[in-house]
C-alpha cells in the first residue's frame, strides 16, 4: 500500500511575509511621529526649567551682591549658583541652544525661543 506524503514543507509564504511586513510598516509610520513630539516636548519643558533655575540664579546673585535691577549679569557670574553639570559648566539647552542674559531685571532667554515648537520661553 501506498502512502502520501505530505510534500508542503512548513514556513510562512510570501503573501503572509508581506502582510506582516506592511502591518508593522503602517504601526512603525503611526508611532514614530509620536515619539518625535514627545521628544520636542521633552526638550522644551527641559529648557524651561533650566531658564527658572538661571533666573532664580539671577536673583540670589543679584541680592548677595547688593545689584540693582538694571546691572549687567553674566552667565559666569552665575556658577557657584546653580548645580552645574559634569563638565563644570551651567547645563544648556537639550535641544542645542544657546542661553542669553543681560541684566538683572530681565529673564533669560534661549536662542531656539520662536524657532521651534513647543517654545523655549519662560511662561
Amino acid at each position: 500500500m501506498k502512502t502520501m506524503k505530505n510534500t508542503r514543507k512548513a514556513g510562512f509564504t510570501l503573501v503572509e511575509i508581506m502582510i506582516v511586513v506592511a502591518i508593522i510598516g503602517l504601526l512603525a509610520a503611526i508611532a514614530i511621529p509620536n515619539f518625535v513630539k514627545a521628544r520636542a516636548t521633552s526638550q522644551a519643558n527641559a529648557c524651561i526649567n533650566n531658564l527658572r533655575q538661571i533666573d532664580a540664579a539671577i536673583n540670589q546673585w543679584a541680592l548677595e551682591n547688593k545689584k540693582v535691577s538694571s546691572d549687567n549679569v553674566l552667565l559666569s557670574d552665575l556658577t557657584p549658583y546653580i548645580k552645574l553639570n559634569s563638565a563644570s559648566q551651567i547645563p544648556g539647552c537639550p535641544a542645542n541652544g544657546t542661553y542669553a542674559v543681560t541684566d538683572v531685571q530681565s529673564s533669560p532667554t534661549c536662542s531656539l525661543a520662536g524657532n521651534v515648537t513647543p517654545d523655549h520661553v519662560l511662561p
